[in-house]
């Protein structure tokens, strides 16, 4: 007979670890989705989008379009997003969220992807410039009545078009673009110009010790839920 504690705590660190990981948002889940998509090359994702789009996958390329765009430090563009984000506590949020994107695609020696940039949301994964200051910093770019000392930051994300990138999406076709990455199946359109270890240690950023509790309870409840099942198996063998 498998001891009920075997079972009671494998589900036990089950449960808590599975709550540590949904404490960490959104930024954990596309942790996971970039730790296990599979990455697959340029052509076998236009072959993927034109079976149909059954599979989500990852495509790695030169970020590339006809239409990118120059900012003020004379980088070619083909994504910008600035915030400016007011503090109320622990909690920032946006009074200002600008985008500027064109159409772009990703390529791998002859093979090229159009990625569906007015997706991009939560899965961008850039290293974001910051910086921070108050209210009396920037009193035309903030609600009317703002207390003057209010913390704000300024937080700004750029695709360049002389960047590799990471793009995970489902390959389909778009009458007017053809082969495009697209969210799919549940889940969002993620592109990072990190390495994909390096991506998840930035993800992760500030939830260190939480991750590693989580990862250690969801370890101990498999663990001693095979411990439980072998212990089982062998008690029914004897």
């Amino acid at each position: 007979m498998i001891p009920p504690f075997l079972v009671v705590a494998g589900v036990a660190a089950l449960v808590a670890g599975w709550l540590s990981m949904r404490m960490m948002g959104g930024r954990a889940r596309i942790g996971r989705i970039l730790a296990v998509t599979p990455v697959v090359s340029v052509a076998e994702a236009r072959s993927i989008a034109e079976r149909g789009g059954t599979r989500y996958v990852g495509v790695l390329g030169r970020i590339d379009s006809e239409q990118e765009f120059e900012d003020e430090h004379h980088r070619p563009l083909v994504y910008r997003r600035t915030r400016l984000e007011t503090a109320a506590g622990s909690r920032w949020t946006a009074v200002e969220d600008v985008r500027q994107v064109v159409p772009f695609q990703v390529s791998e020696t002859l093979a090229t992807i159009a990625v569906d940039a007015d997706a991009l949301d939560e899965g961008l994964v850039v290293v974001t410039r910051e910086a921070e200051g108050t209210a009396a910093d920037v009193p035309d770019r903030v609600p009317e009545g703002t207390p003057p000392g209010t913390p704000v930051r300024l937080r700004i994300e750029l695709l360049s078009s002389v960047e590799h990138a990471l793009v995970l999406g489902v390959p389909v076709l778009d009458p007017a673009r053809g082969p495009i990455l697209r969210p799919g199946f549940g889940r969002p359109l993620i592109l990072t110009t990190l390495e994909r270890d390096e991506a998840m240690r930035l993800l992760a950023a500030g939830r260190q010790r939480t991750a590693l509790l989580a990862t250690a309870l969801l370890a101990a409840g498999v663990a001693l839920g095979l411990l439980g099942i072998t212990w089982g198996v062998v008690d029914a063998l004897a």
